[in-house]
């Protein structure tokens, strides 16, 4: 029964929905530990960073294992280290503590994201880009499901318990889960390689394409953003002193900064298999410049507009509904491309393109600080963004196209 492919796949989107919070919901925590400690917004967000270093640039090594041993032991280990990471950051008060815990996080959260998208890739080998999306929508959607009862949780009870709590519930839920998950039998990937015409490419064979720099260029400008934001929403609301302002849609009301999160989180991950899907029928590298150049317009409305709550919900909802591409767009891209068999790890090498971006999250912050604000920091991300629509379509799109002809010729 565990065998089924569906059964593997809603095990996947369980288990990111789980270490969601450790990137998602970490904007909730930074201005209360500022005001507890008054480390500064920039120190306490330079462990965002480290945790996203440590989660991505540790991806290909758990991805090493994923492939060569067993997905259940390495996303079972990963629940152990992501409830440990928010224990420690309970007790936290010093910066160095603090930082000790995004590492732990960034380990636990690489075993479990990279053995969830491995699996995805190997069991759904003819509809990767629907498969990885719904995979990645758990660790979209994850976070939205826990947003509000944290907010509340903070409020009423101190940040502290909040990690506390939450980080041995998820623990225990992707330990649970983790149990059942199993390699594909060989037979599930028989038909997506001849269809794919994809040789198996070893990881350090992968290295050395031009293919996969490109690819790691354009992950690297669309993710800086993408984190930006993830990392900084709460502060910005705050800068634009409307994280308190009630906002009504939908006959719904909520104050501007909860109300966005909740949405943000939500059209995050339907937005990973909407465009998978998407890319499956009409191709990657369309998709994704459709996807990047909507970004980038979501961007300049943020800065021009952003002030008014109104916007500022409804923008960065389609900020992150489009923003979430990336981590379905580029698994798939990066499975079509270099084949089947070391699919986890080649996935995992392309993933640390986001620890390269996460270094750009306190730069962010600090240019923020300056006269110019928050526009500045916007409208270099935009720039990325449109960057990186043009080299889907006129760079990536011909240089995967001449590889895959070369690879039918000696085939």
């Amino acid at each position: 029964m565990v065998s089924k492919p569906w059964i593997q796949l809603v095990a996947g989107i369980v288990c990111m929905a789980m270490i969601a919070n450790l990137q998602y919901g970490w904007t909730l925590f930074v201005d209360p530990i500022d005001a507890k400690y008054h480390w500064g917004r920039s120190a306490i967000q330079l462990a965002f960073t480290i945790f996203v270093i440590a989660e991505t640039w540790l991806v290909p090594i758990k991805s090493w294992f994923v492939d060569r041993h067993s997905p259940r032991l390495v996303a079972m280990s990963g629940g152990v280290f992501v409830g440990l990471a928010w224990i420690i950051n309970a007790y936290a008060d010093s910066l160095t503590l603090l930082y000790t815990g995004a590492i732990v996080g960034g380990a636990g959260a690489a075993a479990v994201y990279g053995t969830c998208i491995g699996n995805a890739l190997k069991w759904f080998p003819k509809n990767r880009g629907l498969a990885t999306g719904f995979t990645a929508a758990g660790f979209g959607i994850g976070a939205a499901l826990t947003v509000v009862p944290i907010a509340h949780m903070i409020k009423d009870s101190g940040y502290e318990s909040a990690f506390l709590y939450f980080g041995i519930g998820q623990a225990v839920v992707i330990f649970i889960v983790a149990s059942i998950m199993r390699k594909p039998p060989p037979a599930a990937n028989t038909g997506a390689a001849a269809a794919k015409k994809a040789r198996d490419h070893a990881p350090l064979e992968t290295l050395r394409t031009p293919v996969f720099w490109v690819m790691y260029v354009m992950f690297v400008m669309v993710a800086a953003g993408g984190l930006t934001a993830a990392a900084q929403i709460a502060p910005i609301a705050h800068d634009f002193m409307i994280a308190d302002v009630p906002v009504n849609l939908l006959g719904l009301a909520f104050p501007a900064l909860t109300f966005a999160i909740s949405l943000n989180r939500i059209f995050d991950g339907i937005g990973r298999p909407v465009f998978g899907l998407i890319s499956d029928k009409i191709g990657r590298e369309v998709t994704m410049a459709i996807g990047f150049v909507t970004q980038a317009i979501s961007l300049a409305l943020l800065s021009f507009a952003g002030s008014d709550p109104v916007v500022f919900v409804l923008v960065t909802t389609l900020f992150f509904f489009v923003f979430g591409n990336i981590y379905s767009l580029f698994p798939a891209t990066c499975g079509d491309t270099f084949g089947t068999k070391f699919a986890t790890t080649n996935a995992g090498l392309l993933y640390t393109a986001k620890g390269t971006a996460s270094f750009l999250v306190p730069i962010a912050s600090a240019m923020a600080a300056t006269a110019q604000g928050w526009h500045t920091v916007f409208m270099i991300s935009m720039t990325f963004s449109l960057i990186a629509a043009a080299l889907a379509l006129f760079v990536l799109r011909p240089m995967r196209a001449k590889l895959i002809a070369e690879r039918e010729r000696t085939a």
